[in-house]
């Protein structure tokens, strides 16, 4: 079941919390070794929570919104007692978390229960979870291809109904590839709208977290339940919630809503730029606009992302070297060696780059850009071919997201409900970027909403 449903009918005593978590975790049991979305299943922590939930509802008292919903975390996120790996080697040894990260937090209040950390790249420099130290997550559609990444555990677990809400951090596409080659929802807030505080860090200045889901209704659930500010990341601006649920059924009428072309409308395989097509012929968007020095920005923000990385573990880098993943610790040594000044050209550029971009919110306000070059490739798979170049996948499924990350604009990637609506290779799934303004949240789930009553966006079938 949905969040949604699964919270109404807790609320309602039609179902216990209880025994919804031991469905769910009978379930993770038996169908995770498929996909190995999830690292480590915290059965305890649920069971408790969930008593805490049915408790207090036979207390007569409001569990929250999202009473005994289950959900799991990446594995960068602080979980009480357990040691956050962020899909390392090197963390195993460290001392387990001593509090709950503050989204936990936020959606344990809200009566969420939780299952979980699920699967990742290394300290989450990569975009398609294959995991050296816990193994490679495999994509529910098509088991011999990759989930995505570096979230890929994230929407692996969502795509595969083994939790309706799981968490992501997003640095430079995290959130957004693993949800467009999973085939479900996925949301990169604004920079600094929703607290990063217990979670492992990767490059302070680019780093997001956010929901996943199946459908926009709990996804919005989801998000409003995570608002709230909190001082302990300096990031974060004191903003009043803003919650969405509520907008869900206003439509898009009186947006302004545009396609993205230049390097938006390059850069990819023929099944990108037909879904993105798909949406803007449902929405009726002709306007095309050019976001300004896209490419230039998306070298920005590899510089920063290789030096903030590099610096971070430059200890581990002399002390470990050995324990690290091969083709992460080689970025991160490269990082670690590039000169301070290109790094603060990148920033200049980054912050001219930003300044652009934002203008062309005076004129439109939803803008539509392909959120993976491509459908998920096999596993294992170090090539393929963009415009004529053999280029690597690594890098290059970040070419349409990174962009976009690094200037810190919320988006919302919106699954297409019929892949062969744009002709994707084996029928596989695909999602659009949906992007905005800075805090205009608000305007994504009401375009995806809509969407997704017109039956043109949603979560295709995975495998049974």
């Amino acid at each position: 079941m949905s969040a949604a449903a699964t919270a109404a009918a807790i609320r309602s005593r039609q179902l216990r919390a209880a025994e919804v978590t031991e469905a769910a975790l009978a379930d993770i049991a038996a169908r995770n070794p498929r996909t190995h979305a999830f690292t480590e299943v915290t059965a305890a922590r649920a069971r408790a929570e969930a008593a805490a939930v049915d408790a207090t509802i036979a207390a007569g008292r409001d569990p929250g919104p999202l009473a005994g919903v289950p959900y799991a975390v990446k594995n960068l996120f602080n979980l009480e007692g357990v040691t956050t790996r962020a899909g390392a080697k090197i963390e195993r040894g460290r001392p387990a978390a001593a509090r709950d990260a503050f989204l936990v937090r936020r959606l344990r209040a809200a009566g969420a229960v939780c299952l979980g950390a699920l699967n990742m790249d290394e300290y989450a420099y990569g975009f398609t979870t294959e995991n050296a130290h816990d193994g490679d997550c495999r994509n529910p559609h098509d088991l011999t291809r990759i989930a995505g990444g570096s979230s890929g555990g994230s929407a692996a677990a969502a795509a595969d109904g083994l939790v309706p809400l799981a968490l992501g951090s997003d640095t430079n596409g995290s959130i957004r590839v693993p949800a467009s080659l999973c085939g479900i929802y996925g949301l990169k807030p604004s920079y600094g709208r929703l607290s990063r505080q217990g979670s492992y860090p990767f490059v302070a200045a680019l780093d997001h977290l956010g929901p996943f889901a199946r459908d926009i209704a709990d996804l919005a659930l989801a998000y409003d339940a995570l608002q709230g500010f909190d001082a302990e990341d300096p990031a974060q601006q004191r903003r009043d919630a803003e919650p969405v649920s509520g907008l869900l059924g206003a439509g898009p009428g009186g947006l302004r809503i545009a396609v993205a072309d230049d390097h938006f409308a390059r850069n990819g395989h023929a099944e990108a730029f037909a879904a993105v097509a798909v949406l803007a012929r449902a929405l009726g968007a002709t306007r095309r606009v050019t976001i300004p020095e896209a490419a230039r920005g998306r070298a920005a923000a590899f510089l920063i992302t290789m030096a903030e990385g590099g610096q971070l573990h430059l200890p581990d880098l002399r002390d470990r070297p050995g324990d690290f993943d091969p083709g992460t610790r080689d970025r991160f040594l490269a990082g670690a060696l590039l000169p301070a000044g290109w790094v603060v050209q990148a920033q200049r550029m980054r912050a001219a780059y930003r300044a652009a971009v934002l203008a062309l919110f005076d004129s439109v306000d939803v803008i539509l850009a392909p959120a993976t070059p491509f459908v998920a490739p096999p596993l294992g798979q170090a090539m393929t071919e963009l415009d004529g170049r053999i280029l690597p996948i690594r890098p290059n499924l970040g070419v349409h997201t990174q962009p976009i990350s690094c200037i810190g604009l919320p988006v919302l990637v919106v699954p297409l409900a019929d892949p062969a609506a744009a002709g994707t290779p084996h029928n596989l799934p695909i999602g659009v970027q949906l992007i905005a303004a800075p805090w205009r949240e608000d305007v994504l789930f009401r375009v995806a909403a809509a969407l997704e009553r017109a039956g043109i966006a949603g979560a295709p079938q995975p495998l049974g």
